[in-house]
């Protein structure tokens, strides 16, 4: 290197002998690191739109390097992590690809995560539940208010007021009542065991007008002691970091297809009604957040995709102000004609928020307005040719962390409710019924969630995951736990979440690099062969409940688990992928990544005119390692992380294909237009 440096008296110069160094070398072993290297020369000097920030960026890996070799750069201009990136970039020359670990590790490596399931586990939560019983009780004494249907009878003793509590607990209703909404409330529950640092930073997210809701239930979940289990993953859920914090208030939407101006189409090239009822940005699916406390959730999720809109208010804790009212059901109306005119939708996911905060009156109005919706557009059909026919509606979906944040909220009523809708829908055509919910970690499937999961099931809805892969869900074999606890219980995983890379997320943020390590060094054990995919498909599809089949599927074919997750990036407004290739690398040490299109899905026609999405991953790998020791992890059990240069979206696993309609679908497109130029910069 140094060699070429001194015979080259431009950058230009340098590229070219270093682009045919590589080339001519034939001692080199590993290809895709002579493509890498190559194509980080190639891409040096370029100047490229990087979406997510919504700004131009140049590139100038090599021309670092360049100067840094040549002596002409300041040595703490570049960070240690840009240059221990570049090392091992030029090692892996000569290094052969990396050798995924034995099945026996990363058995050894999921071991490592209990449940939530564990007797160690549920006798430490016991005690931690029996100490917050009390701090409730010392509320309601407080509270004084006549309204509250959560008082104590005059003159009963502690015994029976424990008691009641205890009833009581078993409510979702009480815990949405008792939820923590304050600093000081938040360390008496945990038993004043919050830092200095950490009150200071919540009173300034108070100031600043960030929202406190944590539930008693899901506040049971942690280890206050020394002692006990790694509670690391649900803190990151519960407590807010510095960067989150110091942001708030000027978060950007990093799901851009949520910026609508006027009646122009969004980013994906959505024309969409009026309000923030539904977000789109393929042709075959789109979201519904109704106006009712579906707007609510169970708790604040520290990396929630849409922290932008509760900065916005447009989502809140405001329960009395979300209960529906008549005009919601006037506007009900008009977005089932949104729903019933396209032509290409054939899959709602009901979200929000949260689909179970509904009340279950309002979740029963709106399926029922769906069922009526989707009878509709399929008796229309009847009077349209072949060819022409529209998308009739196959799938249905609740996306909810109920389950996870408060699983008592699966009552009789609500799958009376899920029950006679699923009933009626499968008799006018709709096929799926998914409940798309959200564990992060094993230790939030407790006791009470495997009830709530297996009434559900029963109901006749097929129970799916999905995971965001911050640092805590990142660390060795932690995710495949995850997976193998889910699918003893017969939930499949749906998709495994990059976090979004805004700087409110730093702190938790994962590269998508160790993303691909992940799946083709953990989650690998589990996968199947297509035959056995599609075997196993069948059994769910031919049953009524998916209780047994998949944790009896998983013993007889000798899996852990079920490699039935896609990693994905959500890319901002343009599509979930992980195709990308890294064509540089920042100063600080963060990799800048070209993306494709998820290749295995239908787009929007948009796309065409983004041929490739450029991020600018928010930590470096570096930083990230660092983070891990910090946290007691062996950075060497994650050295292959640096050779990771490159991913491609897994094909989607067959359970969440659409069914094939008996009729062909017409290739028109409607409720589209061209954005703006420009319009998807931040």
């Amino acid at each position: 290197m140094k060699d070429i440096v001194s015979r080259s008296p431009n950058i230009a110069t340098f590229r070219q002998q270093l682009a045919e160094a590589v080339g001519k070398d034939r001692s080199m072993v590993n290809q895709t690191a002579k493509d890498n290297l190559l194509r980080l020369i190639r891409y040096d000097g370029k100047t490229v739109y990087e979406l997510s920030e919504g700004k131009q960026i140049k590139i100038e890996t090599i021309s670092k390097l360049w100067r840094f070799l040549k002596g002409d750069i300041p040595t703490d201009t570049l960070s240690p992590y840009f240059l221990t990136d570049i090392s091992h970039q030029i090692e892996r020359l000569h290094t052969p690809p990396p050798t995924p670990p034995s099945p026996q590790t990363v058995m050894q490596w999921m071991d490592r995560w209990p449940g939530g399931t564990d007797r160690d586990v549920i006798s430490l939560r016991q005690k931690n539940k029996e100490r917050i019983v009390n701090c409730i009780i010392a509320k309601i004494e407080r509270r004084h208010s006549p309204r509250s249907r959560y008082i104590f009878p005059d003159g009963i003793s502690l015994q029976q007021k424990r008691a009641l509590v205890e009833e009581w607990w078993n409510d979702y209703h009480f815990h949405l009542a008792m939820a923590i909404r304050s600093p000081h409330e938040l360390n008496l529950f945990m038993d004043e065991t919050l830092s200095k640092e950490t009150m200071e930073l919540y009173h300034l997210a108070v100031r600043k007008g960030m929202p406190i809701f944590v539930t008693p239930y899901y506040l049971s979940l942690l280890n206050i002691g020394l002692n006990g289990y790694d509670d690391t993953a649900i803190r990151s859920y519960i407590f807010y970091s510095k960067d989150l914090v110091d942001t708030f208030g000027h978060i950007k939407a990093w799901e851009r297809e949520d910026i609508i101006e006027g009646n122009e189409p969004n980013i994906a090239g959505w024309l969409l009604p009026e309000g923030h009822n539904i977000h789109r940005r393929y042709p075959d699916v789109a979201i519904l957040i109704p106006d009712s406390m579906g707007r609510s959730c169970g708790g604040l999720c520290a990396s929630c995709q849409r922290m932008y809109n509760f900065q916005r208010g447009v989502l809140n804790f405001n329960f009395d102000a979300l209960k529906p009212t008549e005009s919601w059901q006037k506007k009900l109306h008009r977005l089932m004609v949104y729903f019933e005119e396209d032509k290409q939708i054939r899959d709602i996911l009901i979200t929000g928020g949260d689909a179970l905060m509904s009340q279950d009156s309002s979740l029963r109005n709106i399926l029922e307005a769906v069922y009526k919706m989707a009878l509709r557009k399929k008796k229309a059909n009847e009077h349209l040719a072949d060819g022409q026919k529209m998308a009739e509606i196959q799938r249905i979906r609740l996306g909810t962390r109920l389950p996870a944040y408060l699983p008592m909220r699966v009552t009789d009523s609500l799958i009376s409710v899920l029950s006679a809708f699923r009933e009626k829908g499968q008799q006018i055509g709709i096929k799926q019924f998914f409940i798309q919910t959200h564990y992060q970690t094993p230790l939030e499937v407790t006791p009470e969630a495997v009830d709530a999961i297996r009434r559900l099931q029963r109901a006749g809805w097929t129970v799916t995951n999905q995971l965001v892969y911050n640092i805590a869900a990142s660390r060795r074999g932690h995710t495949v736990a995850l997976r193998r606890l889910l699918n003893s219980l017969d939930v499949l995983c749906y998709y495994t979440f990059t976090v979004k890379g805004f700087n409110e997320n730093h702190a938790i943020f994962t590269p998508n690099s160790r993303s691909i390590q992940e799946q083709q060094e953990e989650k690998v054990i589990g996968q199947l062969s297509h035959e056995e995919e599609l075997q196993l498909v069948s059994l769910l599809q031919s049953s009524v409940s998916s209780e047994g089949i998949v944790s009896d599927f998983c013993k007889t074919h000798r899996r852990p688990f079920i490699a039935s997750d896609r990693s994905v990036l959500n890319l901002p407004g343009i599509g979930k992928s992980m195709s990308f290739r890294m064509v540089g690398i920042m100063e600080d040490g963060r990799r800048i990544l070209e993306f494709d299109h998820d290749p295995t899905r239908r787009h929007s026609p948009v796309i065409e005119e983004h041929p490739h999405v450029y991020i600018c991953e928010n930590k470096s790998i570096g930083e990230y390692l660092h983070q891990l020791t910090e946290w007691g992890e062996d950075a060497g059990c994650y050295e292959t992380i640096w050779q990771y240069t490159e991913g491609q979206t897994e094909r989607r696993f067959a359970l969440y294909e659409y069914p094939e309609f008996p009729f062909r679908l017409t290739k028109a497109y409607n409720h589209i237009g061209k954005p703006r130029p420009h319009s998807h910069e931040a």
